[in-house]
């Protein structure tokens, strides 16, 4: 294996995106991938095959990477023992740094609850010796529409409280130039100094705006011609509204959280980070949902 740059999660919208564009760059990459069947075939690329919770197969699938794209792992119960053991057999296998996709409002004590699991694996990233560049993405702009469901109602616990969201697009801008750059800035770097200009960064990727869930369901009613609407609903009444879906208790009180955690205002403000990074300005749900 030659492959200098690896990439998790390319069977998804992320990893799979920026998987795309650095073969279409010429960067020879290394797709991890749970299932060899499942890789996409790409010009460039290599296939090795391992899972977040295998660390003998992570950690030799990672031998000979510099730089390892982490896109974080969907959501379960034991994410966050998965992603530890994932950046542990990346120290071990010799990765110099890590890009990963962690969320906006990170922190040990965070509203929305997989807001800690993402906490904590910049915190082992932090303390391994790798270098790291931390993509924190507001909730996605893609899922607002999803988010009113067939009767085109966001319903939730969010009060008046506003969310930057970001278009996965700008998400994938974003990485692929970080990833880029490593690439270009470690084949410049000598032996002993290995930084690149994004090592050891926290980039906020959000949106243009910041707006209340009412603001981002007139502008879905306008866009797609579709009525939406913004309900708010009381803690207790989310949990009933959300008891038919038949979910683990842990995935409701993660949905429950992401209302909660707007409600605070933990999702509030801007950033430019988007524009600084990807040399564009960050889409509006409205550019979104146009494209």
């Amino acid at each position: 294996m030659t492959a200098r740059v690896a990439i998790t999660g390319v069977t998804g919208v992320i990893g799979g995106g920026v998987a795309r564009r650095l073969a279409g760059s010429g960067i020879s990459t290394r797709l991890i991938v749970r299932s060899a069947a499942r890789a996409p075939r790409l010009p460039g690329t290599e296939i090795a095959v391992a899972s977040y919770g295998d660390r003998a197969d992570s950690e030799a699938a990672l031998v000979g990477i510099e730089t390892l794209f982490m896109v974080s792992a969907a959501e379960h119960p034991d994410r966050l023992v998965q992603h530890l053991g994932f950046v542990d057999a990346a120290a071990a296998a010799g990765v110099r740094r890590i890009v990963y996709t962690s969320f906006f409002g990170a922190s040990p004590d965070s509203t929305f609850l997989l807001g800690r699991d993402h906490w904590y694996t910049e915190e082992r990233i932090r303390v391994s010796g790798m270098h790291f560049t931390f993509l924190r993405d507001n909730i996605y702009a893609d899922f607002l529409p999803m988010w009113g469901g067939p009767e085109g109602v966001l319903r939730g616990p969010a009060g008046d409280g506003r969310l930057a969201a970001v278009a996965r697009a700008d998400v994938i801008d974003v990485a692929v130039a970080v990833l880029e750059s490593a690439a270009l800035d470690q084949d410049a770097a000598d032996a002993v100094d290995t930084r690149t200009v994004h090592d050891d960064a926290v980039y906020l990727l959000t949106g243009p705006q910041s707006l209340t869930l009412a603001q981002f369901a007139e502008i879905l009613t306008r866009v797609t011609g579709r009525p939406f609407a913004y309900q708010p609903e009381t803690i207790e009444q989310a949990y009933a509204s959300r008891a038919a879906y038949g979910a683990p208790g842990w995935m409701v009180d993660a949905w429950v959280s992401t209302y909660t955690a707007i409600a605070g205002g933990e999702l509030d403000g801007v950033s430019d980070d988007v524009e600084k990074i990807a040399g564009h300005p960050a889409l509006s749900l409205q550019q979104l949902l146009s494209g």
